[in-house]
């Protein structure tokens, strides 16, 4: 599944490479309805960082869970749609890198999960603070992957519509 963590208005804009980490996220979701991976949206504090950019709620109708939790985990409402989907995996994306996706990813391994953070569709503020993000998700055991990692391992093969469609997201 596809967590895609509180890209908010206010907080897209104050990140780390925001174009790149829109850009890739807004693939990631585009391909993952195409193929049929669910997707988890949160906002934390909507009222004060905003609603979910509109690039990303254009590429999918899946509505957004509110948290005021860092960890998506600890927010009954996201834990609940998690569980029900079953998956043992979570791809994570968002902001920021070092509070919210850090623990989310913390709180999914600790449940035995599979979990791979996109490194170019997740930011921090600063880049010593997404890297450390990084570099303590990778020793513990997350899988640290790019956008196009992501892409061809959940396609597994070219010659078909979904890769045709995906180069042109790439591109």
């Amino acid at each position: 599944m596809l967590c895609v963590i509180d890209m908010q208005e206010r907080l897209v804009p104050a990140m780390q490479a925001p174009a790149r980490t829109l850009r890739n996220t807004q693939t990631l979701v585009k391909i993952a309805t195409e193929i049929g991976v669910p997707i988890l949206l949160t906002e934390r504090y909507s009222k004060g960082l905003g609603a979910t950019v509109q690039e990303i709620r254009k590429a999918t109708t899946v509505p957004a869970l509110e948290k005021m939790h860092f960890s998506c985990m600890e927010d009954d409402g996201f834990a609940k749609a998690f569980r029900v989907l079953d998956r043992p995996q979570a791809i994570l994306t968002g902001m920021e890198a070092h509070i919210c996706v850090m623990q989310t990813a913390a709180s999914l391994m600790e449940e035995g999960k599979d979990v791979f953070v996109v490194s170019d569709a997740t930011a921090s503020r600063t880049l010593e603070s997404e890297r450390a993000c990084l570099e303590r998700l990778g020793a513990c055991g997350a899988g640290i992957v790019t956008t196009e990692m992501v892409v061809f391992e959940w396609l597994g093969r070219a010659g078909t519509q979904e890769f045709e469609q995906a180069l042109q997201l790439i591109k």
